[in-house]
Parts: C-alpha cells; sequence; structure tokens
C-alpha cells in the first residue's frame, strides 16, 4: 500500500492544488522570489512517532511526538535553505489513514 504522504507528493500537491514550480521552488506572492508558504505532510507511524515530509523540498524528518515534530521541522526548514531564502510560513496537513472493512 502507496503511504497517503508519497501518493501526495508523487501528484504534486500543494494546499490542494497541483504545484507550480520554478526552478524546483515553489513560488510565493512574497515579491522577494523565494517561498512564502512550504506544505509538510504529516503522518503517524506504525510505532506511533510522526514523520514529515515536506511537498515540492527534499525535506524528510521525524520524532517520537508532534511537539518535537514541530521543532524538528523548524530546524530542517532552516538548514534546507540559505539564509533569507526560507518560506515564511510551514503549514503542517495531518494525513491519517482508516481502513473501513465492509
Amino acid at each position: 500500500m502507496v503511504s497517503p504522504l508519497r501518493r501526495w507528493v508523487e501528484l504534486g500537491y500543494f494546499g490542494g492544488q497541483p504545484a507550480k514550480h520554478s526552478e524546483g521552488r515553489q513560488t510565493g506572492s512574497s515579491g522577494r522570489g523565494g517561498m512564502n508558504e512550504l506544505l509538510f505532510l504529516v503522518e503517524e507511524a506504525d510505532d506511533g512517532s510522526f514523520r514529515a515530509q515536506a511537498v515540492g523540498e527534499a525535506i524528510h524528518t521525524q520524532a517520537d511526538t508532534l511537539e518535537e515534530l514541530r521543532l524538528e521541522i523548524r530546524d530542517a526548514v532552516q538548514c534546507h535553505f540559505e539564509e533569507g531564502a526560507a518560506p515564511a510560513l510551514v503549514r503542517l496537513h495531518h494525513v491519517r489513514q482508516e481502513l473501513l472493512a465492509l
């Protein structure tokens, strides 16, 4: 079974819309040529920990709790982008799988 995180990234979705890329980066309306928002898909792992994957950027992280995950995401974003190029906002989209027996 394909993870919902992986499927969203494969489809290129950003906030429900196909991602618009310019040289591999989401362009924002901030006027500075960088991103103004970055979407992370958050999923709970089978062991109860949490993992997050950025849409449109090669940023992945994981943590034992949601609180720790938020800190890890901030750190990962700051490390990934050059100074002044990081997005102003990070949106976390929590994805949950549910199976219904018929």
